[in-house]
């Protein structure tokens, strides 16, 4: 991140859900600093809710040299609904990142021997334009009144509009190149948004379309509530030959979330899937793996980030992209433990189903239901 902000000359745009004091934020405020010096145009975006315990005054040297940072959702009444839960980085319109990674301590490591277990995207090309455009549209929307949404609305149509394909180049010789890396020129992107005001379900629709034709299903998720279609999808792959490989967090900084995932394990396992639960930090990654096409981005496996929040996704048709994901997934296999089918719900007290079922609750029945009554004020 703080490489690609050193080498922008045109523009650099950064939104995030979470930006904790310390470090790394120090260290990417400061290539913010120097790039706004250069003359950069640099805007911030960044949510209120997520970042409550950021002081007031942490991007006052940015805005100093000449950028701007926007606080999302200020007003304490609207936070807890409207969140802007996105991690975004776009550098002169053609280089971006996309993930779960948030900017805090507790991202600094390899997710093995310390730090939280997460991941993001690099790509190049005419998505990160696309990309650029959705933060236009976010930035606009930051206050979350009256004046803000009629110009989010005008915005969110260039956002919406698909990226021109690149031109046809020559292929690089071949490279070893880590994992995750950029798409080559003539692969298919699709980005894919949710959250009030952007088309409703398109991104569990494009989802649950993949699941009905996959036959091989890698999945990770730090959050794992998906809607009831969706599971469907997923009993139906397993029961139909395909593989289902869950991977799921055996730590959690939300453990009601972790609980309220347990819950869903007896149905997902006597539908066939295999769930593992990965052991040494928090698993916060978001990565889907359909056969060749890879879905990325700051979108959790839940209720809220599929019907709630404003989130972002990448859809990757891409055979080389898809390897890689896979080969990641095995490699995070090797920290994990299996979750047994058949000794599952033999071995649960009875205290941990209760706790399991209200969590399960919790968040899928009275957060949806609160959330709603606060996005009524939108209008």
């Amino acid at each position: 991140m703080v490489a690609l902000i050193s080498e922008a000359r045109a523009s650099v745009v950064l939104e995030f859900y979470l930006v904790r004091p310390g470090e790394p934020a120090a260290t990417v405020l400061a290539a913010l600093v120097q790039a706004a010096r250069r003359g950069v145009p640099v805007r911030v975006l960044y949510d209120a809710y997520g970042s409550e315990g950021l002081p007031a005054d942490f991007f006052e040297p940015l805005r100093a040299a000449g950028g701007a940072a926007r606080l999302f959702s200020p007003a304490r009444r609207l936070r807890l609904a409207f969140r802007d839960h996105r991690k975004l980085l776009v550098c002169d319109g053609r280089r971006a990142l996309v993930g779960g990674i948030n900017i805090g301590p507790e991202y600094r490591g390899d997710g093995v021997r310390r730090g939280w277990f997460d991941l993001a995207l690099q790509i190049d090309g005419p998505i990160a334009r696309q990309l650029a455009a959705s933060f236009a549209a976010m930035y606009a929307l930051a206050p979350m009144n009256a004046a803000a949404l009629r110009q989010f609305r005008r915005l969110r149509r260039a956002a919406l509009a698909p990226h021109e394909p690149p031109p046809p180049q020559p292929a690089p010789p071949p490279q070893p190149a880590p994992p995750l890396q950029a798409a080559p020129p003539a692969s298919p992107v699709r980005l894919l948004m949710t959250g009030p005001g952007w088309p409703a379900g398109r991104l569990s629709h494009e989802l649950r379309t993949d699941l009905t034709r996959a036959r091989d299903v890698r999945c990770i998720a730090g959050y794992f509530l998906p809607p009831a279609r969706i599971r469907r999808a997923l009993r139906r792959c397993a029961r139909g030959g395909g593989q289902v490989q869950l991977l799921l967090a055996g730590r959690s900084d939300v453990p009601v979330a972790r609980y309220a995932a347990e819950h869903l394990y007896g149905r997902m396992l006597a539908g066939g899937a295999r769930l593992y639960e990965y052991q040494p930090q928090i698993l916060h990654a978001k990565l889907i793996v359909l056969d060749d096409t890879v879905y990325v981005g700051s979108c959790n496996l839940d209720r809220r980030s599929l019907n709630i929040n404003f989130e972002l996704l990448l859809r990757l048709e891409w055979p080389e992209l898809a390897a890689q994901a896979r080969a990641l997934f095995a490699a995070a296999l090797v920290h994990s433990v299996p979750v047994p089918a058949a000794a599952w719900r033999a071995r649960r007290h009875w205290w941990q189903r209760w706790r399991s079922r209200a969590a399960y609750w919790l968040l899928t029945r009275i957060d949806p239901l609160l959330a709603r009554r606060r996005l009524r004020t939108l209008g």
